[in-house]
């Protein structure tokens, strides 16, 4: 008799019931140690995302080198405590510079202390302003956690937070005073809602997703975008018979959304005139109706933002994300399709039609494209521990070193870059020590107006209290085309059309004033050799400045015998290209000669 004969069912049963019964405690131990992993790997990667946020803080200061940061917020969020709450200023709404307001307040303790503060050393104000930025970024990674887990599962929500949460976008931003890198967080509290919206369908939910996306909205009005994918989630909790349900849930959420809105911004409607005024005027600016903002990048918007996924949130993610919308109508999962998918298409195309492009406008999508790119990776480490067969680990591994290895490699980089001195702080050092005091010099608009003044000290070499005596850059004898205006008319130059005005008789002028010392920098004159067709008085500006005059100082942010990085509105001041050592421009500094510029003229600034 053999062996399957005697061996009856009974027999069977408990020979395998230990081994079934090994594979379930083994199964649920594993279990065990990935639940008690998982919020330790959440909390390491949240300390990561605000260590790296808060490494190089300080970069450029006293002075602060963005033009948006040095007037918009923490100016803005100064002057509240000198006069009313009203901006009078619409161009971005103004929910940042309360938070900033408020902040302040509790930080210093007083609005005379901010203002004290403000004046004699403005770096406190900045890095608290900034820090701020970075707390909240790094919430703005948490919440987008807990909207993945929600909207997925929790493996698919701790890779969608490391993706977004080491994008390089979002972790440079969070070292500048902007409203960019702030939005994130009510762009992700929104999705949070909008998550509970599809799992549960209650009013809470609906209230959460309205709260976020007023907020957000209030705080840059591209936030807004969550709005669509709220929409969705309610069509999709329609289904079933919810129709009515849905649509007053959702019909409520808009209130709420326009409620957080106001509260917010309040002087949206205190001051409607006023806000419709800058709204209006920022449509017109993004869509180019004003003067092209010189050196802008030609060509199609939707190719550049698209380009932009591939170093902002990295060359994985970007492929992952379409991947991952694939595999959700594949599997039939039409409501998760809806709520992520609709939206991001309809801000690149619409962000994509205006005349002006800048990486940062694309970061309120970028935690839906997160969640897309994780959905994709995390069924990705499944494929290769069945076919492979590769073991869990090794698996997620390989495929976390994929999706996050560009982003952790670059920031890392760009901190360094950021913890370094500033090449036009090192510039103003060498003036300091070599340009005497009074002397009458021309500084390109690339700089702060305090970048001329000791913070803090009112200087008597200069009748306004500065080191040296500086040319008014920023007015101009020239017509928007370059003509003469009529004798003794002045107009007004913003930054973005400096180049414009130049032209080489301008020397002339500068040597009969005694302006005998000129300081330039690639911000400025790169717009022009980027578009020199745009500004062709300004290529032979520089050229006749180059042979008129003598270079006595430079100073390069790029690795030495490195490549320039050419001219943009992102890598000229995010510094992602490798080549970048220092922040910065590269600087020069050169002095004209002859006539009241001569060394023994009493007044050259010798």
């Amino acid at each position: 008799m053999d062996a399957a004969t005697l061996r009856g069912p009974g027999i069977d049963r408990a020979l395998t019931a230990p081994e079934s019964r090994w594979q379930r405690l083994r199964t649920g131990a594993q279990a065990g140690i990935r639940r008690a992993l998982h919020p330790l790997a959440l909390a390491v990667l949240l300390a990561v995302c605000l260590l790296l946020r808060l490494w190089g803080v300080k970069q450029g200061l006293p002075y602060s080198y963005n033009v948006d940061e040095a007037t918009h917020f923490v100016p803005k969020a100064v002057a509240f405590f000198s006069h009313d709450l009203n901006p009078q200023y619409f161009l971005n709404p103004p929910a940042y510079s309360y938070l900033l307001h408020i902040v302040f307040e509790l930080w210093f303790g007083s609005g005379d202390a901010v203002a004290r503060t403000y004046a004699t050393n403005p770096t406190e104000l900045f890095v608290v302003a900034r820090v701020l930025a970075a707390v909240l970024g790094t919430l703005a990674v948490l919440l987008t956690y807990l909207a993945a887990a929600r909207l997925l599962n929790r493996s698919v929500a701790l890779l969608a937070a490391a993706i977004f949460g080491l994008a390089f976008l979002p972790v440079f931003y969070s070292h500048l005073a902007l409203n960019d890198v702030p939005t994130l967080a009510p762009v992700a509290l929104s999705l949070y809602g909008i998550a509970g919206v599809l799992r549960r369908g209650w009013t809470r939910d609906y209230m959460i997703a309205g709260v976020g996306v007023g907020l957000a909205a209030a705080t840059k009005y591209t936030g807004g975008i969550t709005l669509l994918c709220l929409i969705m989630a309610a069509v999709c909790d329609g289904r079933g018979g919810r129709v009515l349900s849905a649509a007053w849930r959702c019909a409520l959420a808009a209130v709420v959304s326009l409620l957080a809105f106001v509260i917010a911004n309040p002087f949206a409607v205190l001051d409607f005139s006023a806000f419709q005024a800058g709204v209006s005027a920022q449509a017109s600016l993004a869509a180019g109706q004003d003067p092209v903002k010189l050196g802008t990048t030609a060509g199609s918007g939707t190719a550049y933002y698209l380009w932009t996924f591939t170093w902002g949130l990295g060359w994985v993610p970007s492929l992952a994300a379409p991947a991952g919308a694939a595999l959700l109508l594949a599997r039939r999962k039409l409501a998760l399709l809806l709520v992520l998918v609709p939206a991001p298409i309809a801000f690149i195309i619409f962000m994509g039609d205006q005349q002006r492009f800048f990486g940062r406008w694309l970061m309120p999508i970028f935690p839906i494209v997160a969640i897309l790119a994780a959905y994709a990776g995390v069924e990705a480490v499944r494929w290769l521990t069945r076919a492979p067969r590769l073991p869990v680990v090794v698996a997620a591994g390989f495929v976390a070193l994929l999706a996050l290895g560009q982003s952790v490699a670059n920031a890392i980089h760009n901190d360094a870059v950021l913890s370094r001195p500033d090449t036009r702080n090192l510039t103003r050092a060498w003036m300091v020590a070599h340009v005497p005091v009074a002397a009458r010099v021309v500084i390109e608009p690339l700089v702060s107006d305090d970048w001329a003044t000791d913070i803090g000290r009112s200087l008597p070499y200069t009748s306004t209290g500065e080191r040296w005596s500086r040319y008014p850059t920023w007015l101009t004898d020239v017509d928007v085309n370059g003509n003469p205006l009529p004798a003794g008319e002045r107009r007004y130059v913003v930054v973005d059309q400096y180049e414009r005005t130049l032209r080489p008789a301008l020397l002339d002028r500068y040597v009969s004033s005694g302006f005998c010392w000129l300081v330039i920098g690639s911000l400025q004159a790169g717009r022009a050799f980027a578009q020199p067709h745009a500004a062709p008085g300004a290529v032979a500006y520089y050229a006749a400045l180059a042979n008129r005059a003598q270079l006595v100082y430079h100073v390069s942010p790029f690795a030495p015998g490195g490549r320039a990085v050419p001219f943009s509105f992102d890598w000229s001041i995010d510094y992602y290209p490798r080549q970048y050592r220092r922040p910065g421009p590269e600087m020069s500094v050169y002095r004209l000669s002859g006539g009241n510029c001569s060394r023994n003229y009493a007044g050259s600034g010798k």
